[in-house]
């Protein structure tokens, strides 16, 4: 299956009526957070394929446009957070947001509140591994884990619970943004037991053999 993964920057390369000639054909589309809705139901559109996605610490809970009044989300998308969803047989769930960094924003959680939304997931990661005999395929973030990928600053610390699903669930990939890769984050691409942890700002191609 050939994904495409987007996070945090509108990309002029994708963001044109030629993407699907420069991409080729891709399969399914994963927006790991902070883009606008518009982009995302534009990348969808022009590419035809599925989109899930998560939001991001700076996704409004409402966008404003002239054109197409109101959204609180990409149309035609799947929100992903919280969920298991068997896309073509590629397993996925989704855990939305950043750390908390200030006293209030959305899509902000601490430590403790990250560990009860991965127990949330619990049973239908479950229900995966008793259907398909394994808990999950791909983990969509929008923040990476913890020690993983982080920033300097605490606004871009990881998540812990991130690391227990990981060394429970043994997904292949978990795909985050958060970091911008202009940052100096370190490198994009991280193995952590079974699971290649994988930044993918601001895009990534990911040809992934089905099991």
């Amino acid at each position: 299956m050939r994904v495409l993964a987007v996070s945090d920057d509108v990309i002029d390369k994708l963001y044109t009526p030629g993407v699907r000639g420069q991409l080729g054909k891709i399969d399914l589309i994963l927006g790991c957070g902070d883009l606008p809705y518009y982009y995302l139901e534009y990348v969808m559109t022009m590419l035809d394929a599925p989109l899930y996605y998560v939001h991001g610490n700076h996704d409004p809970l409402v966008e404003y446009s002239t054109a197409s009044g109101t959204k609180t989300a990409p149309e035609g998308g799947e929100n992903l957070d919280l969920r298991c969803v068997n896309a073509s047989g590629l397993l996925l769930a989704g855990l939305e947001g950043c750390i908390r960094y200030k006293p209030t924003g959305s899509h902000q959680f601490t430590q403790n509140e990250m560990t009860l939304r991965l127990l949330a997931l619990l049973p239908g990661l479950a229900c995966n591994r008793l259907v398909h005999g394994r808990w999950l395929d791909v983990l969509v973030a929008h923040s990476p884990p913890l020690g993983i990928h982080n920033g300097p600053d605490h606004a871009h610390t990881g998540f812990r619970a991130f690391l227990d699903l990981m060394r429970v669930c043994k997904p292949r990939y978990l795909l985050h943004g958060h970091q911008h890769r202009n940052y100096g984050s370190g490198p994009g691409e991280t193995h952590f037991g079974k699971t290649m942890v994988i930044n993918v700002h601001p895009y990534r191609v990911l040809d992934i053999e089905m099991e």
